[in-house]
């Protein structure tokens, strides 16, 4: 039985299918980001971000052009993870139904770049992954490379 030199590539991001979809990532991801351990759950607003612009078809993803993941990933950009858990504790808030407060403390959702999603990617959840287990070693650097490959992505020539 001969090997598949070229497995499948992710219709939505590009990235390789083999040995572990994205979907498969995202799950392993999901699980080690519930944990609330450092270094995953602490970025886990920035990292379903990224997977969900990059897939915006997932079953989970978002719907619509106003989006709040795209809202935390510029401020992990911008601000890097105290700038993140700012924006997401102003989300939580606002989507509190105990909040009694104006609009006006909570950050708004941020309309997406006018523009088709991206298919092609310069670092992608397999990038994050490693070898499927998203090693702690280096974790924030390669979540800051897939920050940097999704907003230039969608914020680049179509």
């Amino acid at each position: 039985m001969a090997i598949d030199a070229h497995p499948p590539l992710c219709a939505e991001c590009g990235s390789r299918q083999a040995p572990l979809s994205c979907d498969e990532l995202f799950e392993r991801l999901l699980a080690l980001d519930h944990s609330r351990q450092p270094p995953w759950g602490p970025l886990h607003g920035v990292v379903v971000s990224c997977f969900f612009l990059q897939h915006p078809a997932h079953r989970l993803a978002p719907r619509g052009r106003k989006d709040a993941g795209w809202a935390f990933l510029l401020a992990y950009r911008s601000g890097g993870p105290a700038a993140l858990e700012a924006v997401i504790h102003s989300a939580r808030r606002r989507n509190s139904h105990r909040s009694h407060a104006g609009p006006e403390l909570f950050h708004p959702a941020v309309p997406l770049p006018e523009r088709p999603a991206p298919t092609s990617f310069g670092t992608t959840i397999a990038d994050v992954a490693v070898d499927g287990s998203f090693p702690a070693d280096g974790y924030d650097q390669r979540v800051s490379a897939w920050a940097s490959a999704t907003y230039a992505a969608w914020t680049g020539p179509s």
